[in-house]
């Protein structure tokens, strides 16, 4: 039985593993998800010790994304984003990835949302780096738009040819731009947005990263101006479909795996 699993701490609300467990289950793989709650300065450690148990692979989540990058050969798309969320031990040497920025990717092309023109990305922390560079990475023009706009500036440093700004520009950013995602935690946990209703618009593609609740005030004030929505189970499903693929080298079966996701929200 091959053994695959999640550091993180906490990790008690993660739906991974029965999203996993339903692909493993799906294609008859004898396989088991579980997850791993290493002391919050032990990321880099506990990969060490996953790697000498024989495990198969990881994903990584908060706070250990930073710091799993020195443990890893990370990938040239992790390695720029600087962070890494899953990790694979088939080689000689644990390899790096960002599923993260692969899932955002894959969410709005299952949505048939084309990565062409101008993106706006709300927050700089992790998840707004990692859709900043896979938005570049894909030929799109980023902007990034943050609460605090210096932490913007240092992110838009990063990223060619984008800029930085703090949110009350995001009436003039969305004018022109063709995907918005937001990649911060407002709407989480109170019924907020980010973004000016009254800047959103029919030609707007909608990611919202905030999976719980799955329809956020943003994605209904994004409905309601005839915008495509896409809400972030969608991230949270490709992300694992990327990794599942990487590990098992299977094509994931997404049906199974988006219906155990789904269940658990």
């Amino acid at each position: 039985m091959d053994i695959y699993g999640l550091i993180g701490n906490p990790v008690g609300h993660s739906l991974s593993p029965p999203m996993h467990e339903a692909g493993y289950e799906a294609l008859g793989i004898d396989a088991k998800y579980v997850t791993f709650e290493p002391p919050a300065a032990e990321g880099a450690a506990a990969v060490d010790a996953a790697d000498r148990l024989g495990v198969a692979g990881l994903n990584v989540t908060i706070p250990f994304k930073q710091d799993v990058i020195d443990a890893v050969e990370a990938d040239p798309l992790a390695e720029r984003i600087g962070a890494v969320n899953t990790i694979d031990f088939s080689g000689e040497t644990p390899r790096g990835y960002n599923t993260d920025a692969v899932g955002a990717v894959m969410a709005l092309e299952q949505h048939d949302v084309a990565l062409d023109g101008t993106a706006v990305v709300v927050g700089a922390g992790g998840a707004g780096r990692a859709v900043a560079f896979a938005l570049d990475a894909e030929g799109m023009s980023v902007e990034i738009a943050n609460r605090t706009a210096p932490k913007a500036d240092e992110l838009a440093a990063e990223v060619p040819g984008a800029s930085g700004y703090g949110l009350d520009a995001l009436d003039d950013l969305l004018a022109d731009a063709d995907v918005l995602v937001n990649c911060t935690s407002v709407g989480m946990d109170e019924d907020e947005t980010p973004v000016p209703a009254a800047a959103l618009h029919g030609d707007l593609a909608v990611l919202d990263a905030v999976y719980s609740p799955i329809e956020t005030r943003l994605l209904r004030d994004a409905a309601a101006a005839g915008a495509t929505t896409v809400d972030g189970a969608w991230m949270l499903l490709y992300q694992g479909v990327a990794a599942f693929e990487t590990w098992t080298g299977e094509s994931a079966p997404v049906d199974a795996m988006n219906e155990a996701l789904r269940a658990g929200l």
